[in-house]
């Protein structure tokens, strides 16, 4: 269940986005924008719905997600606060493309699709951002479609857990996801089902790439999942 909260120009300057922009843009930005707090769990965003909004994650966290017709759940990223979601229906006024959810409480301003476009047209800083933020999309989705027409599902494991890897931050030649992302969480990340995910991380923890620790999951040996990856992909 969501509910109205007080609007906040200063949440607004922990936005990436929005970073540099005046304390008199912000404070417009602020009241412009409907502000909701939202529970763990609950839909922000349904695919093909005819609404336009960009939304600012103040706090908490996002999944965008979709389904197949068969049910199973495909995730394309997670989304942390200061993050932001939206633009491409803001931009083209098409329905949405995705599914989000929260996986956390989270605070969010949305922002309707006229104003988006005129801060796009007023702050060049801004448009720039954007069309940084979609060219990294568009670089991460065409990955991630080679990945899934060229490898077969042990791969694709690899390659998610190497991406989780990096985002999480490597150190050394190790690095440490907590908590770990559960293995339905990593089958609809790759498309494929849980069972497969299972065989494969623990084919990976008897060759000494990963170990459990508690709730967290362990890469010990980064640099072996590079090279796996870079014998069948041609690049890490």
């Amino acid at each position: 269940m969501s509910m109205t909260i007080q609007r906040s120009s200063l949440a607004l300057q922990h936005i990436a986005l929005l970073e540099g922009l005046s304390q008199q843009r912000l404070d417009e930005l602020a009241q412009r924008c409907q502000w909701q707090s939202i529970a763990a769990g609950a839909p922000l965003v349904l695919r093909s719905e005819e609404k336009s909004d960009v939304y600012f994650l103040v706090s908490g966290q996002l999944r965008v997600t979709t389904y197949s017709a068969n049910g199973r759940q495909i995730t394309f990223r997670d989304l942390n606060e200061g993050e932001h979601l939206g633009e491409i229906a803001a931009i083209d006024g098409r329905p949405r493309s995705a599914d989000v959810v929260t996986l956390k409480a989270s605070v969010v301003a949305s922002l309707d699709r006229a104003a988006f476009l005129e801060l796009l047209r007023d702050e060049p800083m801004v448009a720039e951002r954007v069309m940084r933020s979609l060219t990294s999309l568009v670089r991460q989705l065409s990955e991630r479609v080679i990945d899934l027409s060229t490898m077969g599902v042990q791969n694709r494991v690899h390659a998610e857990l190497l991406r989780l890897a990096r985002e999480a931050g490597i150190d050394g030649n190790r690095t440490r996801l907590d908590p770990a992302p559960t293995h339905s969480e990593l089958a609809s990340r790759v498309s494929t089902n849980r069972e497969q995910v299972t065989r494969e991380l623990n084919a990976l923890q008897r060759a000494g790439i990963l170990e459990k620790e508690g709730k967290a999951l362990v890469v010990l040996d980064v640099q072996r999942l590079v090279a796996m990856l870079a014998e069948v992909r041609g690049f890490p």
